[in-house]
């Protein structure tokens, strides 16, 4: 066995995390901001607190946006909906798209849904300069929008899909996006798209855990163990039958420590070395596998 004890939780010593790229993203977004009329901010509505880069309120200030929750399909629905109402608010009582401060949208770059609702919410983010456009006898501007995100929140994905053609490259990994690039969507709408830029460091350690569990950071970053190990006692927690039911734990196991639930997973799906020992490596990438695929079921990490 690797870890002949329960690894601690992952350290509380911050993580350090921004390559030269990410500064000089920064500034960009920073000089190009005048050029566009809303902003598409794109976080994984698993973690939508922690999918937020905090300087984006800085960078942005007042200019109209848009939130996405994306990667929808994968969160849980009724969690969702809490985040939607959470980030929404409004100038007057009524529902009225046109009086809302801050729009927010649930969608999936995976199956298209939402995108229906996130074109009418970008009309009503920019309606008051539509309005200044018709008052000058300007009908056929394109509403030029700047998304921004973390890394593999699903940018390069939901680009494609706004598109309806392979516009960027997508992946996995985080940072495949590399420099700023206009993207024509159709004759409504133009994008420019940005890499992933995340902040300098983590001090909390629940915001790095949770990139982590999503694959937000790369994973020789963290340890796997550690993150899967911290995954599996954040859901007997909270979707203990979705954990029991996937992986056919006994119900009435009294785990000692979050480690051995993974242990056990690795027993039970025959991850094993020479000798019988369980390699819980290759079960801790099993279980990040799982609940990044929704094998585990549609599950969120945070809620309002």
């Amino acid at each position: 066995m690797k870890n002949k004890s329960a690894p601690n939780n992952v350290s509380e010593k911050q993580i350090q995390w921004y390559p030269g790229h990410m500064a000089k993203t920064k500034r960009l977004i920073t000089e190009h901001l005048k050029l566009v009329d809303v902003v598409l901010e794109l976080v994984d509505a698993r973690i939508p607190i922690s999918s937020r880069n905090p300087d984006i309120d800085s960078i942005v200030g007042d200019k109209p946006r848009v939130i996405l929750l994306n990667k929808a399909d994968l969160a849980d629905s009724d969690v969702t909906l809490q985040w939607k109402k959470f980030f929404t608010t409004t100038n007057s009582s009524d529902d009225n798209l046109s009086d809302k401060k801050t729009l927010c949208v649930p969608i999936s770059s995976t199956t298209g849904a939402g995108f229906s609702q996130l074109k009418e919410a970008i009309i009503a983010a920019n309606s008051l300069k539509i309005e200044r456009d018709k008052a000058r006898g300007i009908t056929s501007r394109p509403t030029k929008l700047l998304i921004l995100g973390v890394p593999n929140v699903g940018k390069s994905a939901f680009i494609n899909r706004f598109t309806n053609r392979a516009a960027t490259k997508t992946g996995d990994k985080a940072g495949v996006t590399q420099h700023l690039q206009w993207v024509r969507i159709d004759r409504q709408f133009e994008l420019l798209d940005t890499p992933g830029i995340l902040w300098a460091k983590f001090d909390n350690r629940k915001v790095a855990l949770n990139l982590a569990y999503t694959g937000a950071i790369k994973g020789e970053v963290m340890d796997l163990v550690d993150i899967a190990t911290n995954l599996c006692g954040y859901l007997i927690s909270n979707y203990k039958n979705a954990l029991l039911q996937r992986y056919s734990l006994a119900e009435d196991t009294a785990y000692e420590t979050d480690y051995d639930i993974l242990l056990d997973i690795g027993k039970k799906r025959g991850c094993l070395m020479r000798g019988g020992e369980i390699d819980d490596e290759r079960a801790a990438k099993l279980v990040l596998d799982d609940f990044r695929s929704a094998r585990l079921g549609r599950i969120s990490l945070e809620k309002p």
